[in-house]
């Protein structure tokens, strides 16, 4: 997964203006206390911060 087709599936999820703003202050235990953008600053892979999100989100099975 590329950072593109996650910043899609959290504007989906939560909307284009939200998705943002969640993405830099919700601190997902998941990635280690740090929010999305932290965690992909510091290189984490796409595919497991959208796994952090999916759970933190309860999405359904199909959206992982």
């Amino acid at each position: 997964m590329r950072e593109a087709e996650l910043r899609s599936r959290l504007n989906r999820h939560l909307g284009l203006a939200y998705a943002g703003v969640w993405s830099d202050t919700v601190v997902l235990a998941d990635l280690a206390g740090r929010t999305v953008n932290e965690a992909l600053r510091d290189g984490v892979a796409c595919k497991q911060v959208w796994r952090a999100v999916w759970l933190k989100l309860e999405l359904p099975f199909h959206e992982r």
